[in-house]
């Protein structure tokens, strides 16, 4: 399976086999809400999204601009800040103040590549999932095939959490 936006109508294959389009379903897939996406896929709760947003749209910012921008605390705008460079959305520097000293500002990096760095890391977990997911319908192949003691849930959870916790 192959997940991708381009135009693959000149042929696509698998091991030298060619590949179909897949166009429908037997399942209805409600189509995902931005918000709902971005705040999976990068693990942030509203604030963190809202800060990155506004800076993104306004920046560069100190975070206490970014603060007063929104209506947050400084020290969760702080917070958020530092996560956000550290997953590569935001970029920080410091800017000189005349009265000596310097201020942290944080200002959005390449859109372009923000666009493709997401894309990809995107891909690759849709690739993970499709990976999971095919993994588990081999388990339920498999327990359907054998002749087990257990419940299918006991058989997949032990399987899939390596016998950690839930």
């Amino acid at each position: 399976m192959v997940l991708s936006m381009q135009d693959c109508d000149g042929g696509m294959t698998c091991h030298g086999e060619p590949m179909e389009r897949v166009e429908e379903t037997a399942m209805d897939v409600e189509p995902p809400d931005i918000r709902e996406v971005l705040l999976d896929a990068f693990g942030l709760p509203k604030a963190g999204l809202d800060i990155c947003l506004c800076v993104i749209g306004e920046g560069p910012l100190s975070p206490a601009e970014v603060a007063a921008e929104l209506d947050y605390d400084e020290s969760t705008v702080r917070t958020y800040l530092n996560e956000l460079v550290d997953l590569g959305l935001l970029e920080k520097s410091q800017l000189n103040r005349e009265g000596g000293g310097f201020v942290s500002v944080y200002h959005s990096v390449d859109l372009d590549e923000m666009r493709r760095e997401t894309l990809t890391g995107f891909y690759v977990w849709a690739g993970e999932a499709a990976s999971l997911i095919e993994e588990a319908n081999l388990t339920k192949a498999e327990y359907l095939d054998a002749d087990h003691d257990e419940r299918l849930d006991t058989v997949f959870w032990e399987r899939f959490t390596d016998g950690r916790d839930k």
